[in-house]
């Protein structure tokens, strides 16, 4: 029989309504609480920063590969699609898909209103599958037949949607900068929502032929090369090996780069998260001290009379550790019990919602992370056994003598 483990059981079973029953309870909740509190927030917080950047990819690939020059304007020039780099993409580490693209500042204009927009220009090698998760009207346009002039269908943010009062079906003309301005009659086939104002405000989509035959182009010049890649936290890598691809009047730029406070914002909140997650932990640390040192002055007869008894401290020691454990083990369980049923309901069914204008989406987004929570309940399991051994060293000072006669 391991005796430890039968005394450690007998503590537990604590009359219900002791003021030992009460403790364990308090030391079972604080740990249950913590740990549903750290499944929360992190599942909100990938959550938070995987929505984000999945709308900042929308219009801003990975890497963006483009003619290097000294214009740092929307005037792009042109870029041939019949490189080393473009052509034999496939085999470069780390990217996922490469596609063309092509910016054209312009004006869109009705009879009450205007409002200068970048059109850009995507052909038949455009994913549109984020650009059809925001869409909140319509579909996409048409790009890529050969139409010759280049398709005249529009894909708009609702911001502007509502600015210029326009809706699906309506068409509206679009003036490009240019000696002498020229425009473009355009219809309004779609209309996306990302909630980023520096995408809702400025970024239309439409066809790259008519960027092309504004510019001047011919069918095998761009304005840049999108990059999407395997794994986004190799990006680095992943740009150094573009890099090595590219001629030396190509420049490559990173998204973090082009949206860098937005992602500097998305580093602070890993920062903030870092010190809930101390905090959390140091209030679950000293609350289940404090309950295994009431548990132990509770039991101070029975300290005395195992010492008594030939008992050595180890063996003590080891009773009230299999104690805290198990609260331990019942604070896991309701914890994730109620992490998990919080997140599959915000999951489910959104009911915390968010204002958009101000968090960028319309409610609090879940991420499913299992490693992240499997490593929060083995730190948690971890951590506690840890700090548990600290109060059991008590149990060396206490000498059998005085212990017999302790009062409670």
């Amino acid at each position: 029989m391991n005796v430890p483990v039968f005394l450690a059981r007998k503590v537990r079973h604590a009359p219900i309504g002791s003021f030992s029953a009460t403790v364990t309870r308090v030391g079972v909740a604080s740990i249950a609480l913590g740990l549903a509190i750290l499944i929360i927030a992190f599942a909100i917080l990938f959550g938070y920063k995987r929505t984000i950047q999945q709308k900042i990819f929308l219009f801003g690939a990975h890497l963006q590969v483009s003619k290097f020059t000294n214009n740092f304007s929307y005037e792009e020039s042109p870029l041939p699609i019949n490189t080393a780099l473009y052509q034999q993409r496939d085999p470069i580490p780390g990217v996922q898909y490469m596609q063309a693209v092509a910016l054209k500042a312009g004006i869109l204009k009705t009879k009450e209103d205007l409002a200068g927009v970048i059109l850009k220009g995507v052909g038949r090698d455009y994913r549109w599958d984020l650009v059809r998760e925001s869409l909140v009207a319509g579909t996409v346009p048409v790009v890529g037949a050969d139409t010759g002039n280049g398709s005249t269908q529009l894909l708009i943010s609702q911001y502007m949607a509502r600015q210029l009062r326009l809706s699906v079906g309506q068409k509206v003309p679009m003036y490009f900068l240019g000696n002498p301005p020229r425009a473009r009659s355009m219809t309004v086939v779609g209309i996306y929502d990302t909630g980023l104002e520096e995408v809702d405000k400025t970024i239309a989509i439409g066809d790259i032929r008519l960027v092309q035959r504004l510019n001047g182009w011919g069918a095998d010049s761009v304005g840049s090369y999108e990059i999407f890649v395997k794994d986004f936290d190799q990006l680095e890598a992943t740009r150094n090996a573009v890099f090595d691809q590219t001629t030396p009047d190509m420049r490559v730029t990173r998204v973090t780069d082009q949206y860098r406070p937005l992602f500097d914002w998305m580093v602070l909140l890993d920062r903030n998260m870092v010190i809930l997650l101390a905090l959390v932990t140091f209030v679950a640390s000293f609350n289940m001290i404090s309950v295994l040192l009431v548990l132990m002055m509770e039991r101070t007869p029975m300290i005395g009379l195992l010492k008594a008894l030939g008992g050595d401290d180890p063996l003590i020691r080891k009773v009230f550790l299999y104690v805290g454990l198990n609260m331990v083990g019942w604070g896991l369980l309701i914890g994730n019990a109620v992490g998990l049923a919080f997140c599959f309901l915000q999951y489910r069914y959104q009911l915390i919602p968010l204002d958009p204008k101000n968090y960028f989406v319309n409610h609090v987004p879940i991420a499913w992370d299992w490693p992240t929570i499997l490593a929060l309940n083995g730190a948690t399991v971890l951590l506690i056994a840890l700090v548990l051994w600290l109060p059991t060293f008590v149990i060396n000072r206490i000498q059998p003598v005085k212990a017999l006669a302790f009062k409670k």
